[in-house]
């Protein structure tokens, strides 16, 4: 019997998992590092234990404070969230030696699954498809290039112990199998103190389907549908979904029956996943197996109606599963949305820093929709470069896939984030993409239809009129709360305006007057009928065009607002017809030559410094490499010319924009 649960992780999924904890009635506790000690998830537990420095390898990666702050509190049961210590089979021995119950699988599983070269071993013996491939180890980086020959390009290089996209490299000739081993090999070594890697073939056109799978003490397992997690992002998973869009119910069933087969061939217990790659013909192949709760959970939760994290609770504490496979139903559809602390805009580099306003939308369940939003942030709560960009997952439910998109939609426009870089915009604009609303989508999808990287949205004519709407009322309520309040006012508020909407230093004559239904704007000879719900100040506006209402993100700026809405961030002025005129004759302030300067993109560590004062370097050299939330990243030269001065050394803590080295 579990009557106390320590979460040995932070932010979102201790979150999460204490939410289920409670209803249970079983008491929890947190622990927390010195980059935590404010964090949402310790305010959230009914007991906190201060584990160690921000380091995750000082804290949360510490086996023994662990178990030290289950014998302070009396805890007798950990979840270990995913990440961190989940997958790590001492961490489960030790417990076990302690007294302490793992919620999670037994070790031989976590052993076994762990190390992708010996679960694709099991997998061949269990009859589940794989994918071809050299499944020894990799001696060097010439030992690479030989078995990707032999294999074939494209392959993939894969840390052995990898996971969440970390150690991972795709490679399409011999120089790219070099590098990617050493990247592969190094980012291996600091995230998971594993480096030996494999490599196995690429498949071309790939979606990234996985299976959830629940086995219990007694030898029963059951798999809970699919999830679609094919939107990703240097293998990193963006945007996940459930049910499959691609899957038919024949591949279904195979591709779940050889999940279930996988699990019970190595003793597994409590709840897992097994990720496969499907081609377009709809052969999948095996991936690995996660032997922890995976992120995207959620789906898979709102799909079903079952509660995960309660499952793999019950089952930890020896009890049945009591539902068959044949009693699982999948009702409708899910969408789930990583919001990252990273700018689109600057190629996804990761943001820190401090929410100075956070709102998601409200959560709520209707017939038709859910809206669900995991989290573990809060309003003037800090992001910090020690850990794992994510922060929140917003879910949302329909009773098919286009009602679950518009869901997602209209959720990620109410959703407010300031003070960080965030990829709300970015969620936006695949979201409404008419490829992804089509369900044609592979892995390749964000590097295909975002090659250059993401540079916003360019507004459809339906989306520009309700920023302008949205401009063109806000003005008009401002100017007659002026007339209202100010007696000496000399120039009461016309019953229709003339007016002038500039929008990238191109003007639009437009007009503005009362209406018993709202306002009524001529707009480039369109007449559109238009409302509101919005008190000036704040940040939020609810515009109605033609009954169909939006939400419109509003920041005022100077003679106008920055407005966003479905990935579109926009600044739109409204003027007079002089100011305007004088407007056009206001030069345009250019940017700061910043040419003969490598800038650091991002907040993070300098981990090597490749180059020397006086070097001759040639365009796309490898200058650097600076290491930012777990991920390395090389610097490289956008043209030829030579070093005359480098600023830093390595080790050294790097802000955004900080100067690394000049050029002559």
């Amino acid at each position: 019997m579990i009557k106390k649960i320590l979460v040995a992780n932070r932010g979102e999924i201790a979150c999460r998992v204490f939410k289920t904890a409670k209803k249970m009635d079983i008491q929890t506790v947190a622990v927390y590092s010195d980059a935590d000690e404010n964090s949402l998830h310790v305010s959230l537990a009914d007991e906190a234990v201060y584990i160690g420095a921000s380091s995750a390898s000082e804290s949360y990666l510490s086996i023994d404070k662990i178990i030290d702050a289950c014998k302070k509190t009396g805890a007798n049961a950990v979840h270990p969230g995913y990440g961190f210590l989940s997958e790590r089979a001492e961490f489960c021995e030790r417990l076990s030696a302690e007294g302490i119950i793992f919620v999670g699988p037994p070790v031989n599983a976590i052993e076994a699954m762990g190390d992708k070269i010996t679960s694709k071993k099991i997998a061949q013996e269990a009859n589940v498809s794989t994918v071809p491939g050299h499944m020894g180890l990799i001696d060097d980086a010439n030992h690479a290039v030989e078995i990707s020959n032999k294999i074939g390009y494209p392959v993939m290089i894969k840390a052995s112990a990898g996971g969440g996209g970390k150690g991972m490299r795709i490679a399409w000739n011999d120089e790219e199998a070099k590098e990617g081993f050493a990247r592969s090999k190094s980012e291996a070594a600091s995230s998971f103190g594993d480096d030996r890697i494999f490599i196995e073939k690429f498949v071309v056109e790939p979606r990234h389907i996985e299976i959830q799978v629940l086995a219990d003490q007694h030898e029963n397992c059951v798999y809970l549908g699919e999830r679609e997690c094919s939107i990703q992002r240097r293998n990193q998973k963006v945007i996940e979904e459930a049910p499959s869009p691609f899957l038919d119910e024949k591949t279904r069933v195979a591709m779940g029956e050889q999940s279930c087969a996988l699990a019970k061939a190595v003793g597994y217990t409590s709840a897992g996943t097994v990720e496969f790659i499907v081609d377009k013909n709809r052969n999948f192949y095996f991936l690995e197996m996660n032997t922890r709760l995976q992120v995207e959970h959620p789906v898979t939760e709102l799909i079903t109606g079952i509660d995960l994290v309660e499952q793999m609770i019950r089952i930890a504490t020896g009890e049945k599963l009591n539902f068959s496979q044949k009693s699982i139903k999948l009702n409708g559809w899910a969408m789930e949305s990583r919001l990252y602390a990273e700018d689109p805009y600057r190629n996804f580099l990761p943001s820190i820093g401090r929410l100075t306003r956070y709102r998601p939308p409200a959560e709520s369940v209707e017939k038709d929709c859910i809206i669900r939003n995991d989290t573990g942030v809060y309003e003037g709560g800090e992001i910090s470069m020690f850990y794992d960009p994510m922060i929140a997952k917003l879910c949302t439910w329909s009773s098919d896939r286009e009602k679950a998109i518009t869901a997602m939609e209209n959720a990620l426009d109410r959703f407010e984030i300031e003070g960080i870089g965030h990829n709300l915009p970015f969620l936006s604009a695949v979201m409404g993409h008419s490829r992804f609303k089509s369900g044609n989508i592979t892995t390749a999808f964000i590097d295909e239809e975002y090659p250059d990287g993401f540079r916003g949205v360019i507004p459809s004519d339906g989306i520009q009129d309700i920023l302008s709407a949205t401009a063109l009322i806000i003005t008009r309520m401002k100017m007659k709360r002026i007339s209202e309040r100010d007696s000496t006012f000399d120039n009461p508020v016309p019953k229709k305006d003339n007016l002038v909407i500039r929008i990238n230093r191109e003007n639009t004559n437009v007009t503005i007057c009362d209406h018993q239904d709202g306002y009524e704007i001529s707009l480039d000879d369109k007449m559109i009928l238009a409302s509101i719900k919005h008190e000036l100040g704040d940040s939020l506006a609810e515009v109605a065009i033609d009954d169909i209402s939006y939400s419109v993100k509003v920041n005022p700026v100077i003679g106008g607002y920055c407005l966003r809405i479905r990935g579109v961030e926009q600044i739109v002025k409204v003027m007079n017809p002089r100011t305007a005129e004088l407007a056009n004759l206001m030069p345009d302030k250019m940017p700061a030559d910043t040419s003969k300067y490598l800038l650091c993109p991002m907040p993070g560590l300098m981990v090597s410094i490749l180059v020397s004062e006086g070097d001759v370097i040639e365009e796309g050299q490898a200058l650097a490499m600076v290491e930012a939330m777990k991920m390395e990243n090389v610097l490289r030269a956008e043209k030829p010319g030579k070093i005359s001065k480098i600023s830093v050394s390595e080790g050294d803590s790097l802000a955004v924009d900080e100067v690394i080295m000049e050029f002559e």
